[in-house]
C-alpha cells in the first residue's frame, strides 16, 4: 500500500515508524512531517499542511491507498470526510463522531445518555452563571475540574486547587485565554484516584483494546505544576489490571460502541478514553478521537504485529480480523521540552545535540517539535523530542530510557525525572 500519514508530531513520527515496519507499506508519505519524520517518510513541501482538500486531492492524484490521521484538528475539521469521499480509505472518524473530542459537552452529554461512568458536570456558556455554579459547588464542599468545551492542544483543563482558583480559571476561559474554545465552559466533580489512558480501535461494528498505558499531565515531578500536553508515558500500565480492564471493556468500550452506532456516527479510527480508577471503579475523565501523545510512543513500540494491517481493517470495516501482537517488554518515553513549555513563548532555534548518541545506545528518538537549521537540529516547539526504551521490567526500561537520553541537550532543556516511577509502588504492593 502507498500510505499517507497526517500530522507532524512525536505520534505521527510513531506511527510513521511502525507502519514503515509493516510488511504492508510500500511507500510512505507524511504531510506536513518533521525533519524526523523525513528520515524515514516523504514528507512533500508543496501541500500544505493544514489545508484539507489540496491534501485530499493530492491524495488522489498520487495514488495514496490508504490515509492516517494523526492529530485531532483535522479530525474535527472533517478532513476524512473530504478524503472518503474522494474514495481513498481513512482511519479516523468523521467530522461529526470527532465531536466527541472536539466538545467536551458533547462528549459528557454522550457518556451520560449511553450509561458511561464519568463525573458530574454543568456545562456553561456566560461567566456570571458559571461563577455562580462554581461558588454553590464548593459551598456544598465538592471541588470542581474547569473545561475549556472546544479544542485547546491539552492545556484547556484546569484542576483547581480551591474556590478562587476556580472562578479564576472561569474567568481566563470566557476571556479568551484558550480562543474560541473557552467560549463554553464545562464544570466537572473533581475524581480522585490514579489515571491510565486506554487505546481502541473501532470500524463500527467491533472495538479492540490495545496496549494499556499512563500519561503523565503535570510539567513537574511528584505531579506538580500546571497542565501539559504530557511530559512521558509508560505501557504497559499496572493499575489497568485484568479485571480492570474487563470492567472498562463491559463499562465504557461496549456502551461506546452501542452509542455511535445509535447515533449513526461514522467511527472507523481509534478512540482513547481518559480513565480515572476512583474507589468507585473506573471513570472516564475524557474522550479523544485519536492516538493520545505521549502515550502512543510507549505503546507502538511494542507493537509486533503489522500496524499498517490493523488500521487498514479498521478503516474497511474488517476488524474482526485483526490479531494484536505486543511485546511483554514495558516500554516507558520521555518528553524533553523547551523551558518555557506550556506557558510559552517558545524560544526557537537552540541547537539539539546527542540524538545519535541517545540511539546508539538503543533508544528510539521522535521528534516532537524539531527543525532543521544549517545542516543541525534544532527546537522549534513546546515538546521537542519523545525518548522512548523497551527492557524485561518496568524498573530495567525506567533505568535504561533515562540513561539513554542523558547526551541529548539544548539550550534550556527541560523533562521530568520521575516518569513511570508510579508502576514500581503497583508492582512493589
Amino acid at each position: 500500500m502507498n500510505i499517507l500519514v497526517l500530522g507532524s508530531g512525536g505520534r505521527e513520527h510513531a506511527i510513521c515508524r511502525s507502519l514503515k515496519l509493516s510488511p504492508e507499506t510500500k511507500r510512505l508519505v507524511c504531510i506536513p512531517g518533521s525533519p524526523g519524520i523525513a528520515q524515514i517518510a516523504e514528507c512533500p513541501a508543496d501541500v500544505p499542511g493544514s489545508d484539507w482538500p489540496a491534501i485530499a486531492d493530492y491524495a488522489a492524484s498520487n495514488g495514496i491507498d490508504f490515509v492516517v490521521i494523526g492529530p485531532e484538528a483535522p479530525l474535527c475539521d472533517g478532513a476524512a470526510d473530504l478524503i472518503r469521499a474522494k474514495g481513498i480509505p481513512v482511519f479516523g472518524p468523521s467530522k461529526a463522531a470527532a465531536q466527541l473530542e472536539g466538545s467536551k459537552d458533547f462528549s459528557k452529554k454522550f457518556m451520560d445518555k449511553y450509561g458511561i461512568p464519568t463525573a458530574a458536570f454543568a456545562t456553561f456558556d456566560n461567566a456570571a452563571d458559571a461563577r455562580a455554579y462554581v461558588n454553590a459547588q464548593y459551598d456544598a464542599g465538592r471541588e470542581l475540574v474547569v473545561k475549556a468545551d472546544g479544542l485547546a492542544a491539552g492545556k484547556g483543563v484546569i484542576v483547581s486547587k480551591d474556590r478562587a482558583d476556580a472562578l479564576a480559571a472561569v474567568d481566563a476561559c470566557f476571556s479568551g485565554a484558550f480562543g474560541t474554545a473557552g467560549a463554553r465552559v464545562v464544570l466537572e466533580e473533581l475524581l480522585v484516584g490514579e489515571e491510565a489512558s486506554i487505546f481502541a480501535l473501532v470500524d463500527g461494528k467491533t472495538i479492540t483494546a490495545l496496549a494499556s498505558s499512563q500519561d503523565h499531565k503535570r510539567q513537574l515531578d511528584g505531579d506538580k505544576g500546571p497542565n501539559t500536553g504530557g511530559m512521558g508515558a509508560y505501557s504497559p500500565a499496572p493499575v489497568v489490571t485484568d479485571a480492570l480492564m474487563a470492567e472498562v471493556q463491559k463499562k465504557v468500550l461496549e456502551p461506546f460502541l452501542a452509542g455511535i452506532q445509535a447515533e449513526k456516527l461514522d467511527y472507523r479510527g481509534l478512540i482513547y478514553a481518559g480513565i480515572m480508577v476512583t474507589k468507585d471503579g473506573p471513570k472516564v475523565l475524557e474522550f479523544n478521537v485519536r492516538f493520545g501523545d505521549p502515550e502512543t510512543e510507549a505503546v507502538l513500540p511494542r507493537l509486533r504485529s503489522s500496524l499498517a494491517d490493523a488500521l487498514y481493517k479498521t478503516a474497511t470495516g474488517r476488524l474482526a480480523e485483526v490479531k494484536l501482537d505486543w511485546n511483554p517488554d514495558p516500554c516507558v518515553c520521555v518528553v524533553l521540552a523547551s523551558g518555557e513549555y506550556p506557558a510559552g513563548p517558545i524560544v526557537k532555534g537552540h541547537v539539539i545535540s546527542g540524538i545519535e548518541e541517545a540511539e546508539a545506545k538503543g533508544a528510539v528518538v521522535f521528534h516532537a517539535g524539531t527543525a532543521m537549521q544549517d545542516g543541525k537540529f534544532v527546537n522549534k516547539g513546546g515538546r521537542v523530542l519523545v525518548v522512548s526504551k523497551s527492557a524485561p521490567t518496568i524498573r530495567a526500561a525506567i533505568d535504561a530510557v533515562y540513561e539513554a537520553l542523558a547526551p541529548i541537550s539544548w539550550e534550556n532543556m527541560q523533562y521530568r525525572r520521575d516518569i513511570a516511577k508510579k508502576a514500581l509502588k503497583h508492582l512493589q504492593s
